[in-house]
């Protein structure tokens, strides 16, 4: 779906930028941005409605996985002989931050050129 409206190529693109606020200390940002935009504006934009839910089932994604790889390093730093795994597992825990991160850039270029992105390794909770 190409979109020439730069009104919705601009909420579309909100819908991925706003996963952004995360790093404002706001419990599941990453969450609640693109689903406010996304409620306010799905009727109005086809693409923001597109958008909006890739964005959504790609952050809540990233928070089940966040989830479970802060578990598995508390569970391994407990029993004291795998440490250093839960050190890598931290590790791995960043590097899917900076992949979240750069994935969210991307996905806003492309539909702030009207083209739509589809993320990676999403679990697909919005149809």
């Amino acid at each position: 779906m190409d979109s020439g409206d730069p009104t919705e190529r601009n909420w579309a693109m909100a819908c991925h930028l706003s996963a952004f606020l995360a790093f404002t200390g706001l419990p599941l940002g990453n969450v609640l941005g693109p689903l406010i935009v996304w409620l306010l504006r799905r009727d109005q934009y086809p693409l923001v409605d597109e958008q909006g839910k890739e964005s959504l089932n790609f952050q809540i994604s990233m928070s089940i996985y966040a989830v479970v790889g802060l578990m598995v390093a508390g569970i391994l730093l407990v029993t004291l002989v795998f440490i250093p795994l839960s050190l890598l597992t931290l590790l791995l825990l960043g590097a899917l931050g900076v992949v979240d991160m750069i994935l969210v850039v991307i996905a806003s270029l492309n539909v702030s050129n009207g083209q739509p992105f589809q993320y990676p390794f999403t679990i697909k909770f919005l149809k």
